[in-house]
């Protein structure tokens, strides 16, 4: 848990100190602090679709709530469910990147276990 939580915030899985991500969505090759490599990890789809299920879970939840009890008017709905799905997806994104690289690096997973 400690490892997918220093991922959460962007950190080194290893250390906490470093930083994870190089820009938006890139891992990088090891820790510029203690020197782990990274590059072992395996995320690919895993960010996307762990993004999808959250965001798509609570905001059709919060449209069912919003629409039977306000009853705005569609396109105000239409835009305030679009920037806050869009909003919260670019926010959870490198999150849940982070937190599958940490999850992979403490259960030794892909090539992390040589150099540990």
């Amino acid at each position: 848990m400690p490892a997918m939580m220093r991922g959460w915030r962007g950190k080194c899985p290893n250390c906490g100190a470093g930083p994870l991500l190089h820009s938006y969505l890139k891992v990088n090759d090891q820790c510029a602090v203690c020197e782990q490599e990274l590059h072992h990890h395996r995320a690919d789809d895993g960010p996307a679709y762990l993004t999808i299920l959250l965001v798509g879970h609570l905001m059709g939840v919060m449209l069912h709530f919003v629409f039977v009890h306000f009853r705005p008017e569609p396109i105000v709905l239409f835009t305030i469910f679009s920037v806050g799905s869009i909003g919260l997806s670019l926010y959870l994104l490198p999150r849940f990147k982070g937190a599958i690289v940490g999850f992979q690096w403490a259960k030794e997973m892909g090539g992390f276990a040589r150099k540990r």
